[in-house]
């Protein structure tokens, strides 16, 4: 019976050293022998949405390039963020528009915020166009302590057209806030 008991013990240390191996192999992974699986892209889902094209440039409004505003007047053009913003103390004064940017929806921070400016001749044909952009944490537009709704606008009209600004219109294409 010794001889059974000794090759009962040999066997149950080999199943052992036999599975505690693959528990090894199973708790590290595979080796430079096993490589990883990997993925194969062409059988990746794939979506389109028909008729709707990537976005390219910056924003816009409609009504930028008709609104035609009396000379020395600066208008407001309408914007999806009406109802969450006031415009006020619209000036325009050498080529240069300049506002006053309430936000009135609950506001935590102002994250991204762009005001556009368009300009027009003594006719009130389109000239061109202005941006004011705000980032969050961008030099100048950092702010402390509680929140700020109020941003102060100043859009100056590109040069090559700066001396024939008569009038302006001014609205709101981005506005990000918490």
């Amino acid at each position: 019976m010794p001889s059974n008991r000794i090759a009962l013990s040999t066997v149950a240390i080999a199943a052992a050293a036999i599975l505690g191996g693959g528990t090894s192999w199973a708790l590290t992974g595979p080796d430079a022998s096993h490589p990883a699986p990997v993925a194969d892209s062409t059988t990746a889902a794939r979506t389109t949405l028909p008729g709707l094209a990537a976005a390219t440039g910056d924003p816009t409004l409609p009504g930028l390039k008709s609104a035609a505003p009396h000379p020395g007047a600066v208008v407001q053009l309408s914007g999806p963020f009406d109802d969450r913003l006031t415009l006020s103390r619209l000036t325009l004064s050498s080529g240069t528009v300049t506002a006053t940017l309430r936000v009135t929806s609950d506001v935590s921070d102002l994250l991204e915020l762009q005001v556009l400016a368009g300009f027009y001749d003594r006719h009130g044909a389109f000239l061109g166009a202005g941006r004011f952009t705000h980032h969050q944490g961008e030099v100048g537009h950092a702010h402390t302590g509680p929140p700020n709704e109020v941003e102060h606008i100043r859009i100056t009209a590109p040069p090559k057209i700066r001396g024939r600004v008569a009038s302006a219109a001014v609205g709101v294409p981005v506005l990000v806030n918490e």
